[in-house]
């Protein structure tokens, strides 16, 4: 994809001229846009991508680690049982991101998960259900499953679990 004025170049792009170890490139490279099978794995990138509301990438991509510590490594079943003490710890946690709307979202969205899972067998089941749907059809359905998923909440992360195209330019080196 060139990039224009008006258009920014692509994530591909971006990263390339980026260190092996910087946390872009390492996400580019091993995470963005490759399928994910574990239901908490796609899970945590749901926690990470409603967390990237209003804050930058990076940021995020630096406490990763942080939120999965934090979120009991993204494990849907003991998220979905958090209580008012775990939200508190959650609100006091200087590691992950300290948003009221965010912490309850990620709460009640294990629990939607979790039912899902009882219902169809798995999220990526759910997910893979769905099949070729237009993105303005997985937005209305993800706002009617879950909190805080807006369409760029949505977007990012169907493209970084790969069940939307878009997550690397055609000549990038890692489709090679």
């Amino acid at each position: 994809m060139a990039s224009t004025d008006s258009q920014p170049p692509s994530y591909c792009a971006y990263v390339a001229g980026l260190a092996e170890d910087n946390v872009h490139r390492r996400y580019h490279d091993t995470e963005y846009g490759f399928p994910v099978d574990s239901d908490d794995e796609l899970f945590g990138r749901l926690i990470l991508e409603i967390n990237q509301a209003g804050l930058s990438w990076t940021t995020i991509l630096n406490k990763q680690d942080n939120f999965r510590k934090a979120f009991d490594n993204f494990q849907i079943e003991r998220i979905s049982v958090y209580g008012l003490e775990d939200f508190e710890r959650l609100m006091n946690n200087a590691g992950i991101i300290r948003n009221r709307l965010k912490i309850a979202a990620v709460i009640h969205n294990a629990q939607q998960v979790n039912s899902l899972q009882a219902e169809f067998g798995s999220f990526k089941h759910w997910l893979t259900m769905q099949g070729s749907m237009e993105l303005n059809e997985w937005v209305l359905l993800f706002k009617q499953t879950f909190k805080f998923t807006g369409g760029e909440i949505t977007r990012e992360f169907l493209v970084s679990t790969g069940f939307l195209p878009g997550a690397h330019v055609h000549d990038c080196p890692i489709l090679k």
